[in-house]
């Protein structure tokens, strides 16, 4: 594997890892798969684009109102389609449901705002490339994978080191438990709601930057759900750890067999961990899910 590879490898990982912290951290704390995040993702990465497009916005205040917006939509999405439900404990087939409307909704309210059409961001750097040597390193890349890296350290500070993150860690194990020892449960999940968005939303503007924009965007989700199962599924070091290794995969895959088949062998490499080690790379693995 050449050095150019694993480069691009590294910078598509790192964004893949954003949507799969974001899908897992959900799926940590309230056992479900939250299919409503991709969506989150697209209305984050369209703020970003109303921002700098419409608005002349540089790069860095739009990366911080999309990670806001996306928080508030993740509330928003929150009291809409799951407080009732994580309030009367119902089944999660319920959770499944309700986050496939939800995702659908925004994505119809998205479609209706911006067509069907494709956008592009406006350019955020004159020039658009480093060479070094026969290295070429595209500055949106490594934009993304620093600011990637830069979130996914803070967000692993607040959970392993601050009074709410282990907060946040006493609700994934036993939420009833937890309430019983005087946490607030439902500023917990409310937190939790907030940082997934605004990982959607960070994840949406680079994905809106590297490649086209569009109202489908959302449906990469996919790629956070493989690389979470691929890393181990309620995990957060492990959808990291997955991300990346879906980044340098495909990306050789693309290098090697063409984009045409890579999605493909993508899948069935995530097969062959179902079938070889659910518990995926990290060792973990809910069986509590919908």
């Amino acid at each position: 594997m050449s050095l150019q590879i694993i480069i691009n490898g590294l910078a598509l990982g790192s964004v893949y890892a954003l949507i799969a912290t974001g899908f897992a951290l959900i799926f940590n704390v309230l056992k479900f798969s939250n299919f409503a995040h991709g969506a989150m993702m697209t209305c984050g990465a369209f703020v970003g684009y109303f921002l700098a497009a419409g608005k002349g916005f540089g790069l860095f205040p739009t990366i911080l109102i999309s990670m806001i917006a996306g928080g508030v939509i993740g509330i928003g999405g929150e009291f809409i389609a799951f407080k009732r439900i994580i309030a009367n404990h119902s089944s999660h087939i319920y959770f499944f449901v309700s986050s496939i409307t939800l995702g659908t909704l925004l994505e119809g309210i998205v479609t209706l705002k911006v067509g069907a059409n494709f956008y592009n961001y406006p350019r955020f750097f004159k020039v658009a490339t480093i060479n070094i040597g026969n290295i070429i390193i595209s500055k949106s890349d490594a934009m993304m994978f620093c600011f990637s890296t830069m979130a996914l350290l803070l967000l692993w500070y607040i959970i392993r080191y601050t009074k709410q993150g282990r907060a946040i860690r006493s609700v994934s194990f036993d939420r009833d438990t937890a309430s019983l020892m005087g946490i607030n449960v439902e500023s917990v999940i409310l937190i939790t709601f907030f940082v997934s968005g605004a990982l959607a939303g960070l994840a949406g503007v680079f994905l809106g930057i590297n490649y086209t924009l569009y109202p489908t965007l959302g449906s990469l989700v996919v790629k956070g759900f493989i690389a979470s199962v691929i890393g181990g599924l309620g995990s957060l070091p492990g959808a990291i750890i997955g991300a990346v290794f879906l980044g340098l995969l495909e990306t050789l895959l693309i290098h090697t067999v063409g984009s045409g088949y890579a999605p493909a062998l993508t899948f069935s490499v995530m097969l062959i961990f179902l079938l070889v080690r659910p518990q995926g790379i990290s060792g973990s693995n809910i069986q509590e899910k919908a």
